[in-house]
């Protein structure tokens, strides 16, 4: 071992604890990288996999009742490799020990065979009898939350008929990764369920013998889906379509990838912050060391070490720091990627999960820590070793202090004299001052990075469920119902207020700019639900207009005045002209608003509600 090598093993002893700390730094800097990129990249793949086994459609679409001889015009659309034709409706549970009832959403599965779509993934027993009436298979969240299994029974409210049903088996799907409820905004397992029964017994229970309500198909690759979306729409438009979407506006799979793109983001937004933090340490550590060793760096170059070798001890230095910071970095980054990865397995009910550990992604981290700490290292190196050894070897000259304006204003102030030798420092070494400024501003930034989503939730939590919706529980219909039904509800015991609102499926368009969402209708003075700007200050429902969310303004590139069309999505699917009002703030989903009213007379019904708060 060299003696310059042997050098950097004793400074680094010495140095310990500033070398402990910017390894630290950088160890956070590689772990948040690792942690990000392999979460996302594992769920990608864990997805990919799970959509490709189980054949997950391209194009869903649901109809209030159509018939099966349709099913071959629809398979001749071009493009389409495969069509599912299935019974899909919306049922009351009634679970012992609840209170409220649950929701589930009843599925049918094929009489022969399995499903051709969206095959089913078995958790544990097995699928119901094809002619059985009263055997289902039951989605694993809505079984974990209950204790069912295999044998279980429990209540079923099918089109007005109560009925008993018993688990045969409990079932993954990929189209119900992510599970929301109606008129809920977060999965509520315990409350809501899917439910898979014989399409026979479904059937007859919603008479709908020979007809289907819920349409899948795979598309041949490269195939576009807006095309076959236009086609199937004008087929299935006399059957009461809601209009026929793609993969990506699916509900679970919209949600799925949303949580992805946050660990992108995750990824390019802290590593960075941590990386600068390190380099800033670096310079400064290494700016004092080299000040202090001036002389044995003048005495070194006089025994004939040369400027490089001296420059490439310092550097090796920083590397040794940076190389202890990646290895913990590698192991935290490791650790917690696979604990994290696995939890969004758990919420999102994958049946497998696949671990990405990327070799590249590991040599990019080492390779962005070791280079953070090597331009962190340049400049303070540079400064020394070229240093003629007679000139290394003397202390350097003290700074030249002249006159100019900040003496000037020291004066006129008549600063004391600790205060002059502060601003002195400030402002004659001003690329020292702006590194510690800019090193202070950074430790901030990981603070209020790491930190501010904690505040975000709980301020987005009392906006949207304390300030904006303030009642106390809802009832939702299956389908609208007349005003009376309001003043019926309002009649129950215990009940102070009751509010109707109205919900419409629409598609809204502004140029090329297209989004589907649901317009809520609500009635003018409404007290449990407000729609608030910014500052929380109560919006007014207009008489006429629509009132976007900020989200769904920006999506569709449209300011206050702008035309939007509105496609029904229900009715006569007509498509109106209507204009934005009034653009409010909104932190869930992407909210649209009229008067209720207004939204009645637009679908062409009069005093007709969704549901009632």
């Amino acid at each position: 071992m060299g003696a310059l090598h042997i050098k950097l093993l004793r400074d680094l002893v010495r140095l310990w604890a500033q070398a402990l700390a910017i390894a630290l730094v950088m160890a956070a800097g590689v772990a948040t990288l690792l942690i990000a990129i392999g979460a996302h990249d594992s769920l990608l793949q864990t997805r990919t996999k799970y959509y490709e086994d189980n054949r997950f459609a391209d194009v869903f679409a649901d109809v209030t009742r159509a018939p099966k001889s349709l099913l071959p015009q629809i398979a001749a659309i071009d493009g389409v490799s495969a069509v599912e034709a299935r019974i899909v409706k919306l049922a009351l549970v009634n679970v012992e020990g609840m209170v409220e009832p649950a929701s589930a959403l009843l599925v049918s599965l094929p009489t022969i065979g399995e499903p051709v779509l969206d095959k089913l993934y078995l958790r544990s027993g097995h699928l119901p009898d094809p002619g059985s009436t009263d055997q289902v298979a039951i989605s694993e969240g809505f079984a974990t939350a209950h204790r069912f299994s295999e044998g279980s029974t429990f209540r079923v409210l099918i089109n007005g008929a109560d009925r008993l049903v018993h688990v045969t088996g409990v079932a993954l799907s990929p189209e119900f990764i992510y599970t929301i409820g109606p008129g809920d905004a977060m999965p509520d397992e315990r409350r809501f369920g899917i439910v898979w029964m014989g399409e026979k017994a479904l059937a007859a229970a919603e008479n709908l013998d020979g007809a289907f309500s819920n349409i899948l198909l795979k598309l041949v690759p490269g195939t576009p889906e807006t095309r076959v979306i236009e086609t199937l729409d004008r087929l299935l438009a006399p059957y009461g379509a809601s209009g026929a979407y793609a993969r990506k506006d699916q509900q679970s799979y919209a949600f799925l990838d949303a949580e992805m793109q946050q660990l992108q983001a995750l990824a390019f937004v802290l590593p960075p912050i941590f990386m600068l933090v390190a380099a800033y340490l670096v310079n400064m550590t290494l700016s004092r060391l080299i000040s202090l060793e001036r002389e044995q760096i003048g005495l070194l170059k006089a025994l004939g070490y040369s400027s490089w070798s001296i420059a490439l001890h310092y550097i090796e230095f920083v590397s040794l720091i940076a190389l202890i910071g990646t290895l913990i970095g590698y192991a935290l980054g490791t650790w917690l990627g696979n604990e994290i990865t696995a939890l969004y397995a758990r919420s999102y009910h994958f049946p497998f999960l696949i671990f990405s550990r990327d070799p590249g992604l590991y040599v990019v981290a080492a390779a962005i820590t070791i280079g953070a700490a090597v331009a962190g290292a340049i400049k303070a190196v540079r400064d020394v070793a070229w240093l003629p050894p007679a000139v290394a070897m003397t202390p350097p000259a003290p700074p030249l202090y002249r006159r100019d304006f900040a003496s000037a204003i020291e004066e006129a102030l008549r600063f004391r004299q600790a205060a002059v030798m502060v601003s002195r420092h400030l402002v004659h070494r001003p690329v020292r001052s702006l590194g510690g400024i800019v090193g202070v501003a950074l430790a901030g930034a990981i603070l209020v990075g790491s930190l501010w989503s904690f505040d975000s939730i709980e301020y987005m939590i009392d906006f949207s469920y304390h300030q904006s919706t303030r009642q106390d529980a809802s009832i939702n219909f299956l389908s609208p119902k007349p005003i009376s039904a309001l003043y019926a509800i309002g009649r129950m015991p215990g009940i102070l207020r009751a509010e109707p609102y109205r919900n419409v499926g629409v598609k809204l368009r502004l140029g090329q700019f297209e989004r589907r969402v649901n317009i809520s209708g609500l009635s003018h003075g409404a007290e449990l639900t407000h729609v608030l700007d910014a500052n929380s200050n109560l919006i007014p429902i207009p008489s006429s207009g629509i009132v976007v969310t900020k989200a769904l303004a920006g999506l569709l590139r449209a300011t206050t005045g702008s035309l939007v069309e509105v496609e029904l999505l229900e009715g006569d699917r007509r498509i109106v002209r209507v204009p934005i009002s009034v653009i409010v703030e909104g932190y869930l989903g992407l909210g649209a608003y009229m008067e209720i009213g207004a939204l009645n007379h637009l679908v062409g019904e009069s005093q007709m509600i969704s549901g009632v708060n």
